[in-house]
């Protein structure tokens, strides 16, 4: 399966230019042959709209999510795309799976960040979102849920072969660590992709670290950004050619066996 991340520069506040820039490149990445587009944390809002984040939460039928619908169908390409998401009184960091006409499947983070996201949110508790497409099981998690390693070996024993994560990762040595390390890493000791999707650029409140990338399951990068502009990149989701890793490395097997 060939998958576009999008390394975007989200406008906070303001979900229909969000939403444009996501049907852009939809279209663009379904002339470059993907099945799926991957979009970064809170782009449908921007990550750093703060105050205005509780006003612009919406259901799993909402503007925003009807609006990713129509970009999916159009385009004829699946999507995965971070929003505030409210249920009742709770808001949650969510993302959203859309598959054209197909109920969405939404993914709420687990781990919250910082004063400000505890501000704004309600963690989730911690839990597996799995969605089979193409013959491939893709699992969902967001930013700071990829930095504890419980998360990423939870899917990987439930039998992912990808785990895709929107993200807004910080400018900063911390951030760069997280990007140039932590990734490859997650993927290497779980034998499965990481897809780790970031924002470009900055907004009001942050500056963001980019360096979005994919990682392979032998710990390489089939996929990078090296800098914090917007980037539209392709990846092969292609287990078979990891084949020798996947069998050179049992650490599921072995730890199931333990």
């Amino acid at each position: 399966m060939r998958i576009a991340t999008l390394q975007m520069q989200s406008i906070s506040g303001d979900v229909q230019a969000n939403l444009a820039r996501i049907e852009r490149a939809a279209a663009e990445a379904t002339r470059g042959g993907a099945e799926l587009l991957v979009a970064p944390e809170l782009c449908v809002t921007g990550y750093g709209a703060g105050e205005a984040i509780p006003a612009l939460a919406e259901t799993a039928n909402g503007i925003g999510i009807r609006g990713l619908r129509d970009i999916s169908s159009t385009a004829g390409i699946a999507v995965v795309a971070g929003f505030a998401e409210r249920d009742g009184a709770d808001i949650y960091n969510s993302a959203a799976f859309i598959n054209r006409d197909a109920v969405p499947v939404i993914y709420r983070k687990s781990h919250l960040f910082g004063a400000y996201e505890r501000s704004l949110f309600k963690p989730a508790k911690p839990g597996n979102c799995i969605i089979d497409m193409g013959g491939l099981k893709l699992g969902l998690l967001i930013c700071y849920d990829v930095e504890f390693p419980e998360n990423v070996r939870r899917l990987a024993m439930a039998g992912v072969d990808a785990v895709l994560v929107p993200t807004a990762l910080p400018a900063g040595p911390s951030g760069t660590f997280i990007a140039s390390h932590m990734i490859q890493t997650r993927a290497f000791e779980n034998q499965v992709f990481v897809a780790y999707v970031n924002h470009a650029g900055a907004d009001e409140r942050f500056t963001f670290a980019g360096q979005s990338r994919v990682a392979a399951p032998d710990g390489s990068l089939i996929a990078v950004c090296t800098d914090d502009q917007e980037h539209l990149m392709f990846a092969d989701i292609d287990p078979a050619a990891f084949a020798a890793s996947i069998a050179g490395n049992p650490y599921l097997k072995d730890l199931g066996s333990a």
